[in-house]
C-alpha cells in the first residue's frame, strides 16, 4: 500500500497535460488589435428600476 504523501508532485508538464485532456485545445488567444471596449448599456443588476437610495437602503436593511 502506498502512502498518498510519498508520490512526487505534479509538474507544470502535468498540470497541463491534465488540463489539455479535460478541455481540448484551446482556442487562439485574441490580439491586442482584435479586442474590443465594452460598454455597459444595460442598467445594473440588482438595484431597483426608480433607482431611489431610501428603497436601495431598506431592501439592503441599511
Amino acid at each position: 500500500m502506498t502512502d498518498a504523501h510519498s508520490a512526487p508532485p505534479f509538474t507544470d508538464d502535468d498540470y497541463a497535460f491534465l488540463r489539455h485532456v479535460r478541455f481540448g485545445e484551446l482556442p487562439a488567444a485574441v490580439r491586442p488589435e482584435e479586442r474590443i471596449a465594452l460598454t455597459e448599456t444595460d442598467p445594473g443588476r440588482g438595484r431597483p428600476a426608480d433607482d431611489d437610495p431610501a428603497r436601495w437602503d431598506l431592501r439592503h436593511g441599511a
